[in-house]
């Protein structure tokens, strides 16, 4: 995620120094009305009954108003924030505070208080490792500064909606590990200036939040994985992968950086083009596409004779073909699967020509299953770069039925391709037609495509469909 630089106040100071920093609850203080003076951090842990009160500090007077009320169960509470050693770690009794959220505890309370282990990112805990450290400050560009708690306070949001972004960008919860960083708070201050602004609802910013933080962790996990692996030789003798990880990074990070804001811009620039040009507001969330589903037919029984090695390769080749085949004929890839991928299309021509290049590439390629594609035409409910609906769920029926190295279509998009021109309304009129065009020497009509149709079928949750079998016409 790239952050522009911004003032980002002066609410980093050490917990040590401030005393406060790491008590959950310290920004709610700050607001409190004016009240009683609190004594001081000294002053409250020496005097006795000071954890008489689990709802927050003691203010002066309240043990002896404690005493006088008579409050039963006071020494029991006494003990057991003794055993827990949790000194000054409650939240203040009034304002109420805000339900406890997990990356909000306190790091102090930990073991009367355990986060479980799968909730915990170890890799944002302090190692010490230094190539691990040094790796991370080269990447981040920022030492380890706050706790989450503190990033919250210092970019003025609530600690519930941090850890909502913090969560939909796929980070763990950390307790209250000091591993965020400058950059941390300028990217909460941005996403809340948003909604403040009323540019996105509070919603649709956490929706944006994961939908960058699902791609960007799949982006950075396929690059690490692919720069690493192709290190199989250090430069230098006795270096291992790992020692030569960091001037690789270093090398690597500032143009891949570059190149991915370069392709974000461009990306959003044609999917903003595609908007635009939207009939109406309506068109831009339900609109009507053409929706192709690519399978590798027995990939299954492939996965139990090929080795690991082999599986990715092939994996690997046939999402590569298909990307690229999807781009240079202007479909766009919506998913991959392994062994299928789905792609849309506004136009039906183009989603057709994609199919027919798919099963005449890949089968010519010996090492690759046979494939099959189903495409259905219809209104298709975009959501976050998915596609959804009906025509989803039938292309993907017709795909399950369609012969080996064939591409089935569906009634909808069969009249699609002949209201364009691809196909003829008859092919008992295009051949009279070609006849009187070559009788009268001029050029008749060319068809790009010729379609067949099938039996109808049943297909599970869709009913009775017509499909149509889709063929290059012969020049």
């Amino acid at each position: 995620m790239t952050v522009d630089d911004a003032n980002t106040g002066g609410g980093g100071e050490d917990p040590e120094q401030s005393g406060a920093a790491d008590r959950p609850g310290a920004a709610e203080q700050s607001e409190q009305p004016e009240g009683p003076e609190q004594p001081g951090r000294g002053e409250r842990s020496e005097r006795p009954g000071q954890s008489e009160q689990p709802e927050g500090p003691e203010r002066p007077g309240q043990s002896e108003r404690v005493k006088r009320s008579g409050q039963p169960g006071a020494s029991e509470q006494a003990e057991r924030s003794d055993r827990s050693g949790a000194s000054g770690a409650a939240a203040p009794a009034s304002p109420p505070a805000p339900p406890p959220v997990p990356a909000s505890a306190p790091a102090e309370s930990s073991a009367a208080y355990p986060t479980p282990h799968h909730a915990v990112d170890h890799t944002a805990e302090p190692t010490d490792d230094p190539l691990a450290i040094r790796l991370e400050q080269l990447i981040l560009g920022a030492d380890r500064r706050y706790t989450p708690f503190q990033a919250a306070r210092t970019a003025g949001v609530s600690m519930e909606l941090a850890s909502r972004f913090w969560r939909a960008m796929g980070f763990a919860d950390i307790g209250q590990a000091k591993a965020l960083t400058e950059a941390d708070v300028l990217a909460l201050r941005r996403l809340a200036g948003l909604v403040e602004a009323g540019l996105l609802s509070e919603p649709m910013a956490v929706q944006v939040a994961r939908s960058t933080g699902q791609t960007t962790a799949r982006l950075a996990e396929w690059q690490i994985d692919s720069f690493l692996e192709g290190l199989t030789e250090p430069p230098e003798p006795g270096m291992t992968r790992t020692e030569v990880t960091y001037p690789l990074v270093e090398l690597l990070l500032p143009e891949l950086e570059e190149f991915l804001i370069y392709v974000w811009r461009r990306q959003l620039a044609a999917a903003t083009g595609r908007v635009v040009q939207a009939a109406d507001d309506e068109e831009m969330v339900d609109r009507r596409l053409a929706v192709g589903f690519a399978d590798l037919v027995g990939f299954t029984r492939l996965t139990r004779r090929l080795e690991e090695e082999e599986l990715g390769e092939l994996v690997e080749a046939f999402e590569t073909t298909c990307a690229d085949l999807v781009a240079a004929h202007g479909g766009r890839l919506i998913k991959t699967l392994g062994d299928e991928v789905l792609y849309a299309a506004d136009d039906a021509g183009i989603a057709a020509e994609i199919a027919l290049r798919l099963i005449e590439t890949l089968s010519q390629d010996e090492t690759m299953p046979a494939l099959r594609v189903g495409i259905a035409f219809g209104t298709v409910t975009t959501r976050m770069g998915d596609v959804f609906g009906t025509t989803v769920n039938l292309a993907s029926r017709l795909t399950s039925i369609a012969p080996k190295d064939a591409v089935l279509v569906d009634s909808a998009f069969a009249e699609e391709l002949t209201r364009t021109g691809d196909v003829p309304v008859s092919e008992a009129e295009a051949a009279e037609e070609a006849a009187r065009a070559e009788k009268e020497g001029r050029p008749a009509q060319a068809y790009r495509f010729a379609l067949q149709p099938m039996w109808q079928r049943s297909v599970r949750g869709l009913g009775v469909v017509e499909p149509w079998l889709l063929s290059r016409r012969p020049a």
